[in-house]
């Protein structure tokens, strides 16, 4: 305190030294009723924007302090492990970098302490690459088997299209596909990093026609472009950046695409739509909108092999993931979709 008035006078203040006394006086004897005061407006409280308050505590009463102050908190550095996981924990320990298994996702390992990626050893050669656990979802749900075509739509910047390339059974053939040729070329640079190729193609695939006459895919992934809420402890502007009416635009392109590339799924054929967004107008409406509309497609369930994220939800139409829950992971959500009476 003194020393904000010993400023103001350094400022030539002399004047505004006694007020700036006097209000930071008062603030010490009434900063407890004052912060009260503060906390009983959630937004305030989380440093939220009001609307995605307001919509966390609709879509999820239970969870919604947890999930808001979980936004907030800064996120473990997560790696997707390449191989003997153990073997890798060990040499992370030797190179003064301890980090922890994720129980639940065999892939996943998380540093105590955040490193530059160039640091991490076997990063260079592709061995390990920087994933959320959530995000590793992606390709196990897929449910890959031998031989198969696959379509990675909105693949950029490329994690997941590098996580089905070093998958146990990686495609015969990997179309990844993105809007913005910029960011595709992410995807290049991820593939080089890894040894690994597939074909790349900037397309926009909410349109029809978009993949001119590719015959169909055994497997896609949507993972949507959404408002990315589920993130905002790693993209912070995202609060401010996103508005309340954004969330229906997101949804009206984010059927279009669900639209589309089902369009392109073989029969048997299976579909993950994946979003990193909290608010289910982006993700149960959209997929069940889809499936009201669309007699071909179907709610596939949970694959047994895939473990379950403690702390997930499963809902009547896919699984959410939410930031603070046990599962430790980011904001996911995830549904499996099929074309006929397999897949």
């Amino acid at each position: 305190m003194h020393l904000a008035v010993d400023a103001a006078r350094v400022l030539g203040l002399e004047r505004a030294a006694g007020l700036v006394n006097a209000v930071l006086r008062r603030f010490v004897r009434e900063r407890g009723d004052i912060f009260a005061a503060l906390d009983r407006d959630p937004a305030v409280r989380t440093a939220q924007p009001a609307w995605l308050v307001e919509a966390v505590r609709q879509a999820w009463p239970a969870q919604a302090d947890a999930v808001l102050d979980a936004l907030n908190v800064h996120p473990p550095m997560t790696l997707r492990v390449v191989g003997d996981r153990a073997a890798y924990l060990a040499g992370l320990a030797a190179a003064g970098r301890p980090a922890h298994a994720v129980g639940w996702a065999p892939e996943a390992v998380v540093l105590e302490t955040s490193a530059p990626v160039t640091a991490l050893p076997g990063f260079r050669e592709g061995r390990v690459s920087v994933q959320d656990s959530g995000a590793q979802l992606a390709a196990p749900l897929l449910d890959l088997q031998p031989g198969q075509r696959v379509l990675d739509a909105c693949a950029a910047p490329g994690g997941k299209t590098a996580h089905l390339l070093q998958g146990p059974v990686p495609p015969a053939d990997l179309l990844a596909v993105d809007i913005d040729g910029a960011r595709l070329a992410m995807v290049a640079s991820t593939l080089e990093r890894i040894g690994a190729s597939a074909r790349l193609r900037v397309a926009d695939l909410s349109q029809p026609g978009a993949l001119g006459d590719e015959p169909p895919f055994e497997r896609i992934l949507v993972d949507a472009p959404c408002s990315s809420t589920g993130v905002i402890r790693r993209h912070p502007d995202i609060k401010l950046l996103r508005r309340a009416e954004d969330i229906e635009a997101f949804a009206r392109t984010q059927a279009r695409l669900l639209e589309r590339c089902f369009a392109l799924l073989a029969p048997g054929g299976r579909l993950v739509y994946a979003t990193c967004s909290l608010l289910p107008r982006e993700n149960e409406a959209v997929v069940a909108e889809f499936l009201a509309r669309e007699p071909a497609a179907r709610a596939l369930p949970w694959p047994a092999q895939v473990a379950f994220p403690p702390g997930a939800l499963r809902l009547p139409i896919g699984v959410q993931l939410l930031p603070g829950a046990e599962a430790g992971s980011d904001g996911f959500y995830y549904a499996c979709l099929g074309r006929g009476d397999s897949a």
